[in-house]
């Protein structure tokens, strides 16, 4: 069996369990600290010689993951492919709804042996949607983890709207701490800037 055909019938398994394996990775301090500090030999100089404030190089990482992450996902994805399985699935529950408002069980019938096809189809979606997911982890894992390094070795502040003045580390929703509500502010937004600058398609 060669690698395509495993990845067509395990992918989706492999994926969630490369994502577990990556997303535990920050639970080990050794790791997750000395990985911070390599890569911290590469950026150091962003905040050392240039000065940049902390939450403007979160503004740039974030824009770059956004970049990876929307070309990664525009060269595993089909999109078109997508879209029009979600066309179907639309019209088939519109039928399949009718069907039962007006109990035509002759129809009922009929879609409910189409219904099969079309979950088969959903799920292998579904499955694609997870390969780019762990390409994607294999890049932002170690730039949060240099972010958790540099955040041990700063005291910088952010002004957040409605929040006022905060130390990026401390809690603003719930446990949720400030670099990380500005990371996802950030990352949201300009993600939705670059898929629509490159014309790549939602999920």
């Amino acid at each position: 069996m060669n690698l395509g055909k495993i990845w067509d019938k395990y992918g989706m398994w492999i994926a969630m369990g490369f994502m577990m394996l990556m997303m535990f990775s920050y639970s080990i301090e050794w790791l997750r600290v000395g990985v911070g500090h390599g890569i911290d030999t590469l950026f150091n100089p962003l905040v050392t010689t240039f000065n940049i404030p902390f939450y403007i190089l979160i503004v740039i990482l974030s824009a770059f993951t956004g970049l990876y992450s929307s070309i990664i996902q525009k060269y595993t994805i089909d999109y078109s492919k997508m879209t029009e399985s979600q066309e179907r699935m639309k019209e088939f529950q519109t039928e399949y709804r009718e069907a039962t408002l007006s109990q035509d069980e002759k129809k009922i019938k009929k879609l409910e042996a189409k219904r099969d096809r079309v979950m088969k189809e959903q799920m292998e979606l579904s499955q694609q949607q997870f390969k780019p997911m762990a390409y994607i982890l294999v890049f932002t894992v170690p730039i949060f983890f240099w972010l958790l390094y540099r955040l041990s070795h700063t005291t910088s502040t952010i002004t957040l709207p409605y929040y006022g003045v905060h130390a990026l580390n401390d809690a603003i929703i719930w446990v949720i701490p400030a670099w990380i509500l500005w990371y996802m502010i950030c990352s949201i937004t300009l993600s939705q800037v670059i898929r629509k600058a490159l014309n790549i398609g939602g999920i």
